[in-house]
């Protein structure tokens, strides 16, 4: 019988304490959802950070890659176009037709679209010191566009 009222008494122990535990699982599951309204769960927002966070290198590189090719594009634009308007002029000048001037609307508008990209890029450069600064982004924001 000593052996019953030995387990017996390890059993209105463990309920106890089964008890209590529930009671404190209870007060605490309380406090959470004052704590964190709208059943938000530490644990699966620190997950979606590092998701995040995972995403943000990926998406730095793609950000970085689409800028040198605006910059390439920029580039290119700015040297066909000068130089088909340096071509246009020298013919008009050859056949006697008034040569295009500095102040046509179409030139001016040009030349402020990559003034307003170079001042983006200056911009960029200035607000962006990182020490891993020696990439693309680099190479980017050191070609300034110049209109000629």
């Amino acid at each position: 019988m000593e052996h019953n009222q030995a387990v017996d008494g390890l059993l209105s122990l463990f309920s106890k304490a089964n008890r209590d535990l529930s009671a404190v699982h209870n007060k605490l599951h309380k406090e959470f959802l004052q704590v964190y309204p709208d059943h938000a769960n530490p644990m699966k927002l620190v997950e979606r950070l590092k998701k995040i966070e995972e995403e943000m290198s990926s998406l730095k590189d793609q950000c970085g890659e689409l800028l040198a090719a605006k910059q390439d594009l920029i580039d290119k634009a700015r040297i066909l176009l000068v130089g088909n308007r340096t071509l246009l002029q020298r013919l008009q000048a050859s056949t006697g037709v008034p040569v295009t001037t500095d102040d046509d609307p179409a030139y001016v508008s040009f030349n402020q679209v990559i003034d307003e990209w170079g001042m983006q890029v200056n911009s960029r450069k200035e607000d962006v010191e990182e020490p891993d600064s020696n990439g693309i982004n680099q190479m980017l924001f050191s070609a300034i566009v110049q209109s000629n």
